[in-house]
């Protein structure tokens, strides 16, 4: 299971870095690739964590647009 984030406040590749090492220890993630070119996070997952993932990036500082 996919799911993809249209994510504000992805500047450059530490935030990158910052969302990728904060979601990859979540129970249930097998993937995570934040991008600052597309302001994109997609998260390849073993059941549907959306709203935990969506708080932590948020938790972040970023803003998830729905």
């Amino acid at each position: 299971m996919t799911v993809t984030f249209n994510v504000e406040g992805i500047m450059c590749s530490g935030c990158e870095n910052r969302i990728n090492n904060a979601l990859k220890d979540i129970e249930g993630v097998i993937s995570v690739n934040a991008s600052h070119k597309t302001k994109t996070v997609t998260v390849e997952m073993t059941k549907d964590i959306t709203k935990i993932l969506k708080d932590k990036i948020e938790a972040l500082g970023f803003d998830v647009i729905d």
